[in-house]
């Protein structure tokens, strides 16, 4: 292709992936509200995507939804108060109040600002260096100068020392802890299901046949992954528990969100707060990249969403009830000194 400067810069440009999306006056507002994920919007009088965003939306991917807004969408530059382009804008998870970038666009600042809000992903780990071929180069010309022994190293090169197999050390996983549990009604609406809670991912465990019997394949498998994916997302404000059928509601959530097959496992995600759910198909199996992708579509916005049924998120009556009460007594102290005028 061409070797001019520019051309270099966006073929380097083209190479990243670019999760950022694109947004207009007409869609922005679904998207900001379309799930509790941190966001980062780059308000920019430009209609490309930079290098710079493109990198930190890499290094965020899965903690940090990213998007662009040209100037040109009115609506949105003013609703979010812009006057200045570019203009970095952090959504915080949680419907917190936006925070304005006012640094320079350097990535190293930027990388910081962004990081209150989720960590960023780590590093690829270093590529083994290539081995030396053991070919030897070709002479040199005979134009070439002769180098004296004076001017060669005195010291020699360490060695390769190959290991044999058996004496190297084993690498033994650690293994992810596994998830809580919500084992009471009341651990179970206190986490997920009432009218403040955000979205959980929730592994109904299949009831067992007996008290003594284990935990099916399946249902391992499931505990297993889901472990994995909690220990590999702390941090991205995604909690994780199991439920197990001697949690006496769980058989009331299953049956209200149809799936009531207790005799299967089942991975849901739950929102309270916003009023939906999705359910993993276990047709896939429970292998962690089958979840991960499901949870990664979650996390991204991505895929359907269904109502929840009405009686899942319960209501705080208790509340309610005293703050009825309040009022009345206070009430009843305020009418003595009117009778008595």
């Amino acid at each position: 292709g061409q070797r001019s400067a520019k051309a270099i810069v966006d073929a380097v440009v083209e190479r990243i992936p670019n999760h950022v999306k694109k947004l207009t006056d007409k869609d922005y507002e679904s998207w900001v509200a379309a799930d509790e994920f941190p966001k980062a919007i780059l308000f920019t009088d430009k209609g490309t995507t930079g290098a710079l965003l493109r990198s930190l939306a890499v290094d965020f991917l899965g903690g940090i939804n990213f998007a662009q807004i040209r100037s040109k969408e009115t609506k949105a530059v003013d609703q979010f108060g812009i006057t200045s382009f570019p203009t970095l804008v952090l959504l915080p998870a949680g419907g917190s109040e936006p925070v304005v970038y006012e640094g320079e666009m350097k990535k190293a600042l930027m990388l910081e600002f962004l990081s209150q809000a989720a960590q960023p992903n780590p590093d690829p780990a270093p590529t083994a260096p290539k081995k030396k071929s053991s070919s030897p180069k070709k002479p040199a010309s005979s134009s070439s100068s002769t180098v004296l022994d004076s001017d060669l190293p005195t010291d020699s090169p360490s060695p390769e020392v190959e290991i044999p197999p058996e004496e190297k050390p084993v690498k033994v996983p650690v293994k992810a802890p596994e998830v809580a549990q919500l084992a009471t009604p009341e651990d179970l609406e206190s986490k997920c299901l009432n009218s403040k809670s955000g979205t959980c991912i929730l592994t109904l465990l299949p009831e067992p046949e007996s008290p003594d019997t284990e935990l099916s394949a399946p249902a391992k498998e499931a505990l297993s992954t889901v472990s994995e994916l909690s220990h590999k997302l702390t941090g991205h404000h995604l909690p994780f528990y199991s439920v197990p059928a001697i949690n006496s509601h769980a058989k009331i959530l299953r049956n209200e969100l149809g799936i009531s097959d207790t005799s299967a496992t089942e991975i849901i995600a739950i929102n309270g707060r916003r009023g939906w759910w999705r359910h993993y198909s276990s047709e896939d199996g429970f292998g962690l990249h089958s979840v991960e992708s499901w949870i990664d579509a979650i996390r991204l916005g991505e895929g359907s969403k269904s109502k929840l049924p009405e009686g899942v998120i319960k209501a705080e009556e208790e509340n309610v009830e005293e703050k009825v009460e309040e009022p009345e007594e206070e009430k009843v102290e305020k009418e003595v000194p009117h009778d008595e005028l």
